[in-house]
């Protein structure tokens, strides 16, 4: 019998990480229908890998199994091998990833799944070594076995039965929504959202977990940044004025800037570190982390006052900026965690092209930093930053941490902080040049409508508090995006997912329109054009109309299943479920998103749909939400904004004034809608044309300028202060709101 797979089919493919496996032996084939079909054809199992191009665990098992021959033998005559990027299938990863950490209690990539000819797991893991080890089988070892069992037909029916089982889970953790009868016990139609004190309840158990020797949570293994549960310590902090809770947020953004996860060199952040002190990293570094963290920082700048927190979110940003930005606006998405290392640590053991080895272009050896700098400023650099003989890394290396403050190393030279600050500055610039002469980390550089909307709004955010240039920034990656993913003629899909050298990939998923949706929100808010408004507005429309479904209460991460067109092109291949994405994980989650997102733009609206979209899917999920605030920090923050308003201020002046930007900039507002507006009716109504809206919504109707001059009017908790020409003063409402509030 012939080969379930003649050739490797990856060539084909755009994405970097399948492309990255075109030339190995393993007939690997793109997810879809067909593979599936050659399954049931040759009646084989199907082995299906995921992962992504910058995954360090993903290249080391394809160089240990892939790339072998032999395992290669086993995997072609026994399945039909297929390669996904979860970043292009989220849906299929959530699956999957579902089943794995229902059955193993843990998961990660590459998550390896070996499933029945329709598509169901009947067994899961991440990693497998080439040999047995510990407590791991051998990878080639595992798959002769899986297909012996395959062909003993007592063990395939135990296979299937288990696949079916497993199917089944899934679709209850990923589909779960409560009947109407437990949502609206009374049947009366008032079932109500979460309610009161979710906030208080999360930040409560953040602090629990608070690691307050190092920062971050938990205290043992891996640590992985957070932001979700930083914002919720501090939107409890502003409303209770409770010190634990700042300083938990504030220990956890000094953890991390003070350790290896943050690039003590080039600025912005890799992906998790392993240790619980945030010394060594796991070292490619995301899109998306370098947008939620620099929100973060911000946030606790404008909290705090630390400059230190402005620091890290700019200079993160320019990371962003710099390395991760197209010259035509949009965002690029990871930088891969190995590279060559420069010609001063190869070995001779290495091959004659030299292998990539993690970090390598991050880390640095005492003898690389005398090469830069000469004396004192090596000496100040290496107590700076903890670099010494026998390092703190692999191969004698350091990762650069924050080893010394100014102060001390002020003290020990007898020099002033200022002189220290500036010398390290020029030092650090110098160590910058000379690491930008090293083997580069590979870029994948597919732009991703969710990723690069989560950097956009981080951009945009930034702009009143950072400069001017990061408003043009967020503009141009939003025009990128609006441009090459957007296609209002479309039926059904107009927003795709994926873009790469002109190959679109679509329609995209929940997170595409949710973060996009409110990063076009956020340049509205920023800059005051309308235009950046009318997009979110219609991403919106789309994603009510595709995504949410009003039987169940819920906004689903895919359409129906019904129609397959959740892959695009006749591709989808069969899903076992149709997701919601509940929990906050590597990005927030898109049902939180989508909802809190939604609740904003009802502002704009004049029938309250959005905002009664938003109240249903809260309501829908309370109790999953009040059961574990923690785990669904989106969820929770778009429950608190439909229980209480939250905080919008439209400011009515042709043109806001920069000090009002400032002003805004500066001050702590979460969740704030910032709502400029035309001074006049006049200048209003060409406005609501341009918006094809028949009458001004809420939050720009009857707020014209007093006299001419800029004005505010500031709302919270559904109540509205006076107009204002002072924008401090109508800001002030807002504490006399809140301890009004509170005497009562």
């Amino acid at each position: 019998m012939s080969q379930p797979t003649e050739r490797n089919r990856l060539d084909g493919e755009a994405s970097p990480y399948l492309r990255q496996h075109a030339d190995n032996p393993v007939n690997w084939q793109p997810w879809g229908d067909e593979a599936f079909e050659r399954a049931r054809e040759h009646d084989v199992p199907v082995f299906v890998s995921i992962g992504y191009s910058s995954c360090h665990w993903c290249h080391v098992m394809a160089e240990e199994s892939f790339e072998d021959e032999s395992v290669a033998g086993v995997i072609n005559d026994s399945f039909v091998p297929i390669k996904v990027d979860r970043e292009e299938r989220p849906d299929v990863d959530s699956t999957f990833m579902t089943v794995c950490q229902l059955v193993t209690g843990g998961g990660g990539w590459p998550l390896s799944a070996w499933c029945t000819p329709e598509g169901k797991p009947f067994y899961v893991g991440t990693y497998f070594p080439l040999e047995a080890r510990r407590n791991q089988p051998g990878f080639r070892d595992l798959c002769e076995r899986i297909a012996d069992s395959w062909s003993d037909p007592e063990q395939r029916e135990e296979m299937r039965r288990r696949a079916d089982q497993w199917a089944e889970s899934a679709r209850d953790e990923l589909e779960s929504v409560p009947t109407p009868d437990a949502a609206d016990p009374d049947g009366e139609g008032d079932a109500s959202p979460p309610g009161d004190g979710l906030l208080e309840s999360a930040a409560a158990s953040a602090l629990r977990g608070y690691d307050d020797e190092y920062g971050g949570f938990g205290s043992g293994g891996a640590k992985f940044p957070m932001p979700g549960r930083i914002d919720l310590l501090m939107r409890a902090y502003a409303r209770s004025g409770r010190d634990a809770l700042l300083s938990a947020a504030a220990g956890t953004l000094d953890g991390m800037a003070r350790g290896g996860m943050y690039d003590q060199i080039g600025g912005g952040f890799h992906r998790y570190a392993v240790d619980r002190e945030w010394t060594v990293p796991h070292f490619e570094k995301m899109l998306y982390d370098n947008a939620e963290l620099p929100m973060a920082y911000l946030d606790g700048y404008r909290l705090t006052g630390d400059p230190a927190y402005a620091r890290v979110a700019s200079e993160s940003l320019a990371f962003l900026d710099r390395e991760l930005r197209r010259d035509d606006g949009g965002f690029f998405s990871t930088l891969d965690a190995r590279s060559r290392p420069p010609e001063s640590r190869r070995d001779g053991n290495e091959s004659e092209e030299g292998e990539d080895v993690e970090g390598a272009f991050y880390v640095w050896t005492p003898e690389e930093v005398d090469a830069v700098l000469d004396e004192p400023a090596a000496s100040l650099v290496k107590e700076r930053y903890g670099i010494r003989p026998g390092g703190n890394f692999e191969r004698g290396t350091t990762v650069p941490t924050l080893a010394a403050s100014v102060d001390e190393l002020a003290a020990d030279r007898d020099l002033s902080p200022e002189e220290v600050r500036e010398a390290l500055t020029e030092a650090r610039t110098a160590l910058f040049d000379a690491r930008e002469s090293r083997p580069r980390p590979a870029r994948d550089e597919k732009v991703l409508a969710s990723w690069n909307g989560r950097a956009i709004s981080a951009f945009a955010d930034a702009a009143g508090t950072l400069g001017e240039p990061y408003a043009d920034i967020a503009r141009e990656a939003l025009d990128f995006c609006r441009d090459r993913l957007y296609d209002p003629e479309a039926e059904t899909g107009a927003l795709a997912r994926r873009w790469l050298d002109g190959d679109v990939r679509g329609p995209g998923y929940l997170d595409d329109y949710a973060f996009l949706a409110r990063g076009a929100l956020d340049v509205y808010a920023a800059t005051g054009d309308l235009e950046p408004l009318g997009f979110a507005l219609e991403l919106a429309e789309a994603l009510v109309a595709e995504f949410y479904d009003a039987d169940d209460g819920t906004i689903y991460f895919t359409r129906s299943l019904d129609g397959r067109e959740s892959g695009g092109d006749g591709d989808a291949g069969p899903l076992m479920a149709r997701p919601q994405e509940f929990t906050d994980r590597s990005t927030p989650s898109s049902l939180g998103v989508a909802a809190e997102t939604l609740a904003l733009l009802d502002g704009f609206r004049t029938d309250g749909r959005f905002r009664d979209v938003a109240r249903r899917v809260v309501t829908t999920h309370a109790d999953r939400i009040r059961g574990g605030p923690l785990e669904h920090a989106s969820l929770v923050r778009a429950a608190d904004l439909v229980e209480t308003g939250g905080i919008e201020v439209t400011v009515a002046a042709d043109e806001v004034p920069d000090e009002w930007r400032e002003t805004l900039g500066e001050r702590y507002l979460p969740s704030a809608l910032v709502a400029p507006r035309p001074a006049t009716e006049a200048g209003l109504d060409e406005w609501l044309d341009r918006l094809d809206m028949a009458e001004a919504p809420p939050i720009w109707a009857g707020r014209d300028a007093t006299d001419g001059e800029p004005t505010a009017y500031v709302c919270r908790d559904f109540t509205c202060s006076p107009p204002r020409t002072d924008l401090d003063a109508a800001l002030e409402w807002l504490g006399t709101r809140e301890e009004s509030k509170g005497g009562e």
